[in-house]
């Protein structure tokens, strides 16, 4: 795969981008601009849920950055299903105001990807994790450790886009998916990892630190 960097707005978003300004302009041209107006408005909220900004990537060893913007929701200790053992769950959930690019959050190699059809329940419900349409990539840091994200479809989500193989290196805030208007990242960590978050708190994919690896 391509590296795709940081285009300002999406790929995913320009055929929504067209379609809507296409429609705006012509009922402009055909009637008048209040009539369009609203469409006009609804185009502009589909820009910036589309845009992809630049992001600074920290530089700090033994960190992992948050793969996604939005909120805070869960910080526990819970059962990694995808690698079957205990693990430290920071979720972090996206309304439809934030970006949706999501971000690879360490340095390593893709061991595993498990795919779930599933519901579209509320992102910010805990059993979403468990119920929702989700994709779970597993990663290998070259310490040996191993983490899991999780792209976890949401009540207005209906498409989550991966764009990553197994066997694939990646490098801290690459760009490796989307998911469209509103869901959830979780994200699985060593029970020894120490989190520096908390609850309700506001993070930025690639230049917020979520935690510390002890190794």
């Amino acid at each position: 795969m391509k590296y795709y960097p940081h285009p300002i707005l999406a790929k995913e978003g320009w055929p929504f981008i067209i379609i809507s300004l296409f429609i705006s302009l012509l009922i402009y041209h055909l009637s008048n601009f209040w009539l369009a107006l609203p469409l006009f408005i609804v185009s502009i909220f589909i820009i910036q849920f589309f845009r992809d900004p630049k992001r600074e990537i920290p530089s700090q060893p033994n960190v992992v950055l948050s793969p996604a913007d939005g909120k805070i929701i869960c910080i526990e200790e819970t059962e990694d299903v995808y690698q079957n053992n205990r693990a430290l769950k920071i979720s972090v959930f996206m309304n439809v105001f934030n970006v949706h690019s999501n971000r690879c959050p360490v340095d390593g190699e893709v061991v595993d990807l498990q795919y779930y059809s599933g519901k579209f329940l509320n992102a910010d419900f805990d059993k979403a994790s468990t119920e929702n349409e989700r994709n779970a990539m597993v990663i290998k840091l070259p310490t040996g450790d191993k983490i899991t994200v999780v792209q976890v479809a949401g009540l207005i989500a209906r498409r989550i886009l991966c764009y990553v193989q197994k066997g694939q290196t990646l490098t801290r805030g690459q760009r490796y998916g989307f998911i469209r208007f509103g869901s959830r990242v979780d994200i699985y960590l060593p029970l020894d990892a120490k989190p520096l978050v908390t609850i309700g708190q506001k993070v930025f994919a690639t230049e917020t630190i979520l935690a510390k690896l002890e190794s």
